[in-house]
C-alpha cells in the first residue's frame, strides 16, 4: 500500500498513571490527530509500541547501559508488546483506535549475547531494546499473538480497522491511494 511517512513531532511523555495499553492508545491517537490537522485529505495511521514486563513499560533505552539492563530483565522470561493504532480521516476527523497485545517469550541470554548485541547499536531506538525482525531474532523463543505487532505495526488488525473505516484495503493497494503514517 503506498504511503507517505510524516514525523509529527508529538511528545511521547504521558502522565505515567495509565497502563501500557492505554499509554500506546493515547500516543497513537496524538500522533495521528496531529498529522491529520495539517492535511486536507487522506487517511492517517498513527502507531506507538512499547514492551512491558510486570506492568513496567520499557520504551527505547536511554543509553547502552539501559539497553543491557532491559535485555537482562527480559532474558528467559515472557513479556508483552503493546501497539496502539489509530486511524484518522483527515477531511472528516473520523477516528478509530485500538490496541494489540502480543506475548513474547525470550530465551535465556548470556551476558556475552547481550553485550555483543548492544554493541551493534540496533537496540538503541527499539522499545524494550530489541528488534525481533533484526539481529535479536534468535533471542525470541516464541510469539503468542501477532508477530507484526512485535515489529511495530499489527497488520492483521490494521487491515480490519481499514475495513471498519469504510476503506477497501485491496483497492488501496491497487489504486495507489496514499495513506499517511504518523511516526
Amino acid at each position: 500500500m503506498p504511503f507517505e511517512q510524516i514525523v509529527g513531532g508529538v511528545s511521547e511523555e504521558t502522565e505515567g498513571t495509565q497502563g501500557p495499553a492505554e499509554h500506546v492508545r493515547l500516543l497513537s491517537r496524538r500522533k495521528a490527530e496531529q498529522v491529520a490537522r495539517d492535511l486536507s485529505s487522506g487517511l492517517v495511521i498513527g502507531a506507538d509500541t512499547v514492551v512491558a514486563i510486570e506492568g513496567e513499560i520499557l520504551e527505547k533505552p536511554s543509553d547502552a547501559e539501559d539497553a543491557v539492563r532491559m535485555l537482562s530483565r527480559l532474558s528467559g522470561r515472557t513479556h508483552e508488546v503493546f501497539t496502539g493504532i489509530t486511524l484518522v480521516e483527515a477531511d472528516t476527523g473520523v477516528t478509530l483506535s485500538d490496541v494489540v497485545r502480543t506475548d513474547v517469550v525470550m530465551r535465556r541470554l548470556s551476558r556475552d549475547d547481550i553485550q555483543r548485541y548492544v554493541a551493534t547499536g540496533e537496540p538503541m531506538d527499539k522499545a524494550g531494546a530489541y528488534a525481533a525482525q533484526g539481529m535479536a531474532a534468535p533471542f525470541v523463543e516464541r510469539v503468542n499473538g501477532c508477530f507484526y505487532n512485535v515489529v511495530g505495526l499489527p497488520l492483521a488488525r490494521l487491515w480490519e480497522m481499514l475495513k471498519e473505516m469504510g476503506c477497501d484495503p485491496w483497492e488501496m493497494r491497487q489504486d495507489g491511494v496514499v495513506a499517511h503514517r504518523a511516526t
